[in-house]
């Protein structure tokens, strides 16, 4: 039996990494595709000796014209076939707001966070073959797209790009495609976050915790398996995304 294969944008490390350890366990062949270079990650990399998960590394600077396109050539010539799952996961993180912000921050956060992503769906509709099972496409959010702060500004505007077009290209591909969204929430903290202050952010959730790596990997794998959903965004926060904050969780719960 063939495994389906999945690519993962920025699929090396973070939170990229651990869902495609998620993923390999579920038995899929990866494409793992890496900024500067395609190299997985000390963890990732154990476990995908330990699942012997087929798997190959693909670099791509998203920042490059046609660095979309290239990247789905590359997947097809290697494994001869198109992507069943792309996991868009890549993105790049600014500290910007409205008194910073810049075109040049701006163009880039929008190419790599929102363009790419869309680009590589719609590739993926381009050449999936007429007559197989739908494919899926996740893209990676954030929950602040539903209430969003005045941190991060180019950060925000490109995910919140990306979201809206969920349920576009729901719509426009679903003759092949699944699209979906998943929000995390708060997830990776080690070296940003004191102890006290990560606490008093999380008695903040109204689950009283935050996401972990296997939360966002379950999210994965669930919208990756449902095949009468599309065109969802759902929201993996700790119940953020109920709230309103008006700063980026870094300046909160200090006092």
């Amino acid at each position: 039996m063939t495994r389906p294969l999945a690519l993962v944008t920025g699929g090396v490390k973070r939170v990229g990494a651990a869902i495609a350890a998620r993923l390999a366990e579920a038995g899929y062949a990866l494409a793992l595709h890496g900024n500067s270079d395609a190299t997985p990650e000390e963890g990732l990399a154990k476990k995908l000796v330990e699942t012997g998960c087929k798997w190959s590394g693909f670099q791509q600077d998203f920042l490059d014209d046609g660095a979309a396109e290239a990247l789905m050539d590359e997947i097809v010539d290697h494994f001869g076939r198109t992507p069943d799952l792309i996991v868009n996961s890549a993105s790049i993180f600014g500290q910007d707001d409205a008194e910073a912000i810049g075109e040049k921050a701006l163009r880039d956060h929008f190419r790599v966070n929102s363009l790419v992503p869309m680009l590589l769906t719609t590739a993926l509709h381009h050449r999936r073959p007429a007559g197989s099972d739908r494919a899926c496409v996740i893209h990676i959010l954030d929950q602040r797209i539903r209430n969003p702060n005045r941190d991060q500004l180019s950060y925000t505007l490109s995910k919140q790009a990306l979201a809206g077009s969920v349920r576009s290209l729901a719509v426009a591909c679903a003759d092949k495609l699944r699209v979906n969204g998943l929000a995390p929430g708060l997830t990776l903290t080690a070296g940003e976050y004191g102890e006290d202050q990560l606490a008093n952010i999380t008695a903040m959730m109204p689950l009283d915790r935050l996401p972990d790596l296997d939360d966002i990997a379950d999210g994965v794998l669930y919208l990756a398996g449902a095949k009468a959903v599309t065109g969802q965004i759902v929201y993996i926060d700790g119940g953020a995304s109920l709230k309103s904050f008006d700063r980026d969780f870094v300046h909160l719960g200090k006092d």
